[in-house]
């Protein structure tokens, strides 16, 4: 069976090209792919070969997406031909084969494949927000409102967090924030950012903060709008380390503590408090979403068939204004 799939084939250069689907081995699953969701900063961090990536060509990418059941191993227990599935750590393309423990049922008829596509990419926001172990009446903070971003600020709105404080050099990201639970909304390039947030803060700074963007100088900025015993769950891949940090001032006698929070740092077969697995995650979100407790159609900026894969990969290396929500659809291909 041939397949259509979106292809980094060097720096700066994505490709649709035609390959051979492959065979399901005994616990595999086809799934035929609706949506996938542009993750834009892992992604246009692989196709400029940016640090702490493989920097290998070919790659493909697209670990967010959902599409229906069309084949399943013998081994395969928890999904049937037919099913509606999320697809982890797939490629953007026609047709995915993953293992199943990659695979998560959408059971909730409810939300529309279009919201359900984002789940995957709202589950790593949510996972750096419960390791903050905000309780009700804490301050928070999201630095960077990228997708990841925009979906901390609305799970921190639903953990209790107040107030909660959104940080972006984009002015329509800050608005988005604010139409989405953020109580406020800065420019963290303003020379009076600090000043800003520790006076919403009413002079303690934020409680928690999680740091999404991955840039150096915005977990500086963290640390100086960390309150006493403050935490900051680092949600954002670092790429660069470029901005020293003052570790006995802003982390060793303030008491902060800096969370790792990789989603593949998570438990795989039984969520605790704070902790919960991947597919756990991605089934709370759903129901959310079914719930209107969280929103994904205002985060959704355009719809693109992957013929145009060439010329959205262009724009996502040289644009920092980029379009959060992206999203390729192959129902037609």
């Amino acid at each position: 069976m041939l397949n259509k799939q979106i292809v980094f084939t060097d720096i700066h250069k994505a490709e649709l090209i035609e390959n051979d689907i492959g065979k399901v081995k005994e616990n595999e699953v086809l799934a035929k792919m609706e949506y996938t969701v542009v993750s834009g900063g892992t992604e246009r961090a692989c196709i400029l070969g940016m640090n702490n990536t493989s920097q290998k060509f070919p790659m493909s990418l697209g670990y967010c997406g959902v599409g229906y059941v069309e084949e399943v191993g013998k081994d395969v227990k928890k999904v049937s031909v037919g099913d509606r599935v999320l697809i982890y750590h797939g490629c953007h393309s026609k047709y995915n084969i993953r293992t199943e423990d990659e695979i998560t049922k959408v059971e909730n008829d409810i939300i529309s494949s279009l919201e359900a596509a984002f789940v995957i990419i709202a589950s790593m926001g949510l996972g750096g927000v419960r390791k903050l172990e905000i309780e009700l009446g804490e301050s928070a903070m999201v630095m960077g409102q990228g997708l990841l971003g925009i979906f901390a600020t609305q799970f921190l709105r639903l953990s209790g967090a107040n107030p909660v404080i959104a940080a972006d050099l984009n002015p329509a990201r800050r608005e988005l924030a604010l139409k989405l639970g953020a109580d406020y909304a800065f420019d963290p390039s303003d020379k009076d950012f600090v000043e800003k947030v520790k006076e919403v803060t009413k002079g303690k700074g934020v409680n928690g903060c999680v740091e999404v963007t991955g840039i150096a100088q915005a977990m500086n900025q963290a640390l100086q709008c960390a309150s006493w015993m403050g935490r900051i769950s680092l949600l954002g891949c670092t790429r660069v380390s470029d901005s020293a940090v003052d570790y006995y001032q802003q982390v060793h006698r303030p008491g902060v503590k800096l969370i790792g929070a990789h989603n593949f740092v998570r438990p795989k077969y039984e969520s605790y408090p704070h902790h919960w697995t991947h597919h756990d995650d991605c089934r709370a979100i759903i129901d959310m979403i079914a719930t209107k407790r969280i929103q994904v159609e205002p985060i959704i900026s355009r719809i693109e068939s992957p013929v145009n894969a060439p010329q959205i990969y262009n724009e996502l290396c040289d644009d920092k204004n980029f379009p959060i929500g992206t999203v390729f659809d192959w129902r037609e291909m």
